[in-house]
């Protein structure tokens, strides 16, 4: 052989096996972390650290619930109530600043409650009877003031669409402890979707297997859960047997598809949901007791009350991420804030709080991550609205997100805004520090939980270095 020959064909298998590296690793669209590997299933992972909570329950208000009225009380609101606003009005919100208005003070009276003395205004009856076991966070602040591109950011810690939420991360990370039930399950109001719709529990890059499953919100949560007709158990199993194998043939031939792959785990999911989701999804089985707590039966609360419940249950489980929506916006208070929020808080407050009392005197609340709040707050002005000023403008400089459960410490009020509840000026919480944290609970590292896209690391924290915020945990 000529030197030129060898060191033509030597460069052949050198560039070919470069090739085969570089393309392999887009073809499997991930290079996972430790302990995480395809093929992309929900068994049980092992994660970076020692976990406090095995399990999130969100309550998403979407909207923008006002920090100043419900949370975070400014006396010097009152002060100015009516009067121009004394700082940079241009700072204030989104809106023309021809259609800000004056100051408008608090619209509810606040009290402290607990032995840690929280404060919570008086639409909030049922919370504040467990201030000591919640925390506030009064310093979150976000990127944006729209309402889309800041749903994006507070779920998905990125600013537009297409990228994997807080939900999709939790159960790439970690998977499920019950295989039989989805490991993340959605609850939407009866009365619609939220904003953004779908894209609030998507799993963007990631296999399709890791998206939010939502539950049906009238009816029976599921359908087709009972076969058609009866058949002994030994011939169900043959021909589940069966259909497993033909799975496994159609998959072998055709290698790295995650949407094949997302789909043969949905059919066997189902299959075995048939099992045991009966049992899950049926609040039937719960006492009236438990159900008073919750406030089903009662017309203004029953409808977010049974899908407290149903988290509960969900959790109980063994499921790893719930998230409980609202329809549309309701906490988008730009007229008549104070009959609007009111309103939100007698069909929410005593359900979530019900929630709550539940999950402890169950033993379930050391071990389950309770998150409320929204993708923004609101500021001390009014705003123009059809010719009137009763109510506030978005907000993304100072907002307020409670936590309760899962490692966090009760009676806590962490963070301060300025005078008027504008901007934080004390321990400021970044949407990327908020998800650090809620993944370190669950026992995940920010930095080590990475997918591989098209050689790139992606992260729910994007390439930014945010912090844990420690001084919240118990």
């Amino acid at each position: 052989m000529k030197r030129r020959d060898f060191f033509a064909r030597t460069s052949d298998g050198l560039l070919g096996a470069a090739f085969a590296h570089l393309f392999t690793n887009d073809l499997l669209a991930a290079d996972a972390p430790p302990g995480l590997s395809p093929p992309y299933n929900l068994k049980p992972k092992n994660g970076h650290l020692p976990a406090r909570a095995k399990s999130v329950i969100q309550l998403f208000m979407n909207g923008g619930p006002s920090q100043m009225d419900l949370f975070d009380p400014k006396p010097l609101l009152r002060k100015y109530d009516g009067q121009p606003f004394p700082g940079n009005i241009e700072s204030l919100g989104n809106s023309n600043p021809t259609d800000i208005g004056v100051v408008m003070g608090g619209q509810y009276e606040f009290q402290r409650h607990g032995e840690s003395g929280m404060w919570m205004a008086d639409p909030l009856p049922h919370l504040a009877k467990m201030a000591d076991d919640i925390c506030l966070v009064n310093s979150m602040w976000t990127d944006h003031p729209n309402h889309d591109n800041a749903l994006y950011k507070i779920h998905s810690g990125r600013l537009f669409m297409g990228y994997p939420t807080l939900g999709a991360w939790s159960v790439y990370g970690l998977g499920s402890e019950n295989q039989n039930l989805p490991a993340y399950v959605v609850l939407n109001d009866p009365l619609g979707l939220p904003k953004n719709g779908t894209r609030n529990w998507t799993s963007g890059f990631l296999p399709p297997t890791f998206q939010g499953t939502p539950l049906r919100p009238t009816g029976s949560p599921l359908l087709n859960l009972k076969s058609q007709f009866e058949e002994p158990d030994a011939v169900t199993e043959s021909a589940r047997g069966l259909l497993r194998q033909l799975d496994e043939i159609h998959r072998r031939e055709r290698p790295h598809e995650p949407n094949l792959d997302a789909r043969i785990e949905s059919y066997e999911l189902a299959g075995r949901m048939q099992l045991s989701a009966g049992e899950a999804l049926d609040l039937g089985k719960e006492s009236e007791i438990t159900k008073s707590l919750y406030g089903i039966g009662e017309k203004e609360t029953d409808s977010y009350g049974r899908r407290c419940l149903l988290a509960r249950r969900l959790v109980e489980r063994g499921v790893r991420f719930v998230q409980i929506f609202l329809e549309e916006q309701p906490w988008d208070s730009h007229a008549d804030l104070g009959d609007n929020h009111r309103a939100i808080c007698r069909r929410t407050d005593k359900p979530v709080a019900g929630l709550l009392r539940d999950l402890k005197q169950r033993g379930l609340l050391d071990s389950t991550l309770v998150l409320w709040g929204g993708e923004f707050g609101r500021t001390p002005t009014t705003q123009k609205v059809g010719g009137s000023y009763t109510g506030r403008d978005h907000n993304m400089q100072a907002f307020t997100t409670m936590m309760a459960g899962g490692g966090i410490r009760g009676g806590t009020t962490f963070g301060k805004t300025d005078d008027f509840g504008h901007a934080v000026v004390e321990n400021p919480v970044s949407v990327h520090d908020f998800h650090a944290t809620v993944l370190h609970l669950l026992g995940l590292h920010h930095q080590k939980l990475f997918y591989m896209r098209s050689g790139l690391e992606e992260r729910l924290t994007g390439v930014e270095e945010p912090r844990v915020v420690t001084e919240i945990l118990a």
